[in-house]
């Protein structure tokens, strides 16, 4: 492995130290349309010589294949890399394409043991609660998620998309390491009171789909542009006068892009990663790409300093966008807030 070119923040109090970038892997199998195996892998050995050490997927990505594919790669580099998975979304044995949010006892204790199985590791580096089941004490499951860390199957807990009060009554509970919710130049609700919990409480946010699920690249302009089976095709955001709404929001960001002599991209990720120094928490956001060159682009942006008068220019555009994180948010942070 050579020198990491990323610096490290820790994952929670006594957390594991990671760089300040890690990598989604969720569309090297599921989500975003085709992929190519051969490419993915070497995309993830490209992000681990960059500096890259946390890798996040989850047990719904592909029904289990996006852990199984990620397998290999872990148990090559075990001692170099944190790997993080998550429970949660069960899928109905007769409605394969449906989701049920499920956070009770029985159900996390079996879906740990299929995920070290299918990651083929003896232990979960970092364990995330995925979605909140409301109808489940979160009290109830981050005691089920103590337990098996009492138990050596699990190092440290994580929690995705849940309420300030959610976060406070779960690290009552458990020392929770890292929050992870989506948070980016189109989505900033977690900054209301998420942000200020975890702060208060020493938690990292972990933000998922910093890049606007590529929307911030400027990769593509609306829905109809993606392939068939790409999910981003569903969401509010993209789709119809949304879609145009929301792409001319993107004129500020390629302005200072052009300043920087920089990629829409990493102006995206640097406004992110700049959100530490802003709140005072690490952030560790998780870029998803399938590509090394992607990655090399992406981690370029943790070196790359916004001035005061950039961020001015840039921080308006979240109040500005037209549509949704999804076309129910009631399974998200904000929908409960």
């Amino acid at each position: 492995m050579t020198h990491a070119t990323l610096p490290t923040a820790r994952l929670g109090a006594h957390g594991p130290e990671v760089g300040v970038q890690g990598l989604g892997c969720m569309g090297m199998s599921f989500g975003y349309g085709p992929s190519d195996a051969k490419e993915s892998r070497a995309t993830l050995e490209r992000a681990l010589e960059l500096g890259v050490t946390l890798y996040d997927t989850a047990d719904a990505y592909g029904a289990g294949d996006n852990e199984r594919f990620l397998a290999p790669f872990v148990a090559a580099h075990r001692d170099e890399l944190v790997i993080a998975t998550k429970f949660a979304l069960s899928i109905p044995p007769d409605r394969p394409t449906e989701r049920v949010i499920r956070n009770d006892p029985p159900y996390i204790r079996q879906a740990v043991e299929a995920s070290l199985k299918r990651l083929e590791v003896d232990v979960i580096d970092l364990y995330y609660m995925h979605r909140r089941d409301v109808n489940v004490p979160i009290e109830e499951t981050v005691g089920v998620m103590a337990e098996l860390v009492r138990e050596g199957k699990v190092k440290h807990l994580g929690l995705s998309e849940v309420t300030a009060g959610e976060l406070r009554a779960a690290h009552a509970v458990h020392p929770i390491a890292a929050v992870q919710s989506e948070w980016s130049l189109f989505s900033r609700d977690i900054e209301a009171k998420v942000v200020p919990a975890a702060v208060e409480l020493g938690v990292a946010l972990v933000p998922y789909s910093p890049l606007g699920r590529g929307f911030l690249t400027g990769s593509f302009a609306r829905a109809e542009e993606l392939t068939e089976g790409d999910f981003r095709r569903q969401q509010p955001r993209f789709t119809g006068e949304n879609a145009a709404a929301n792409a001319a929001l993107l004129e500020p960001v390629r302005a200072v892009a052009a300043a920087h002599d920089a990629s829409l991209a990493q102006i995206a990720l640097a406004w992110v990663q700049q959100r530490a120094e802003v709140h005072g928490l690490p952030v560790i956001p998780i870029p998803g790409t399938r590509k090394p060159g992607r990655v090399e682009e992406n981690v370029t942006a943790a070196t790359i300093r916004l001035t005061e008068e950039e961020l001015g220019l840039l921080d308006p555009i979240a109040e500005r966008v037209v549509g949704g994180r999804y076309a129910d948010m009631t399974f998200t942070s904000a929908g409960r807030e």
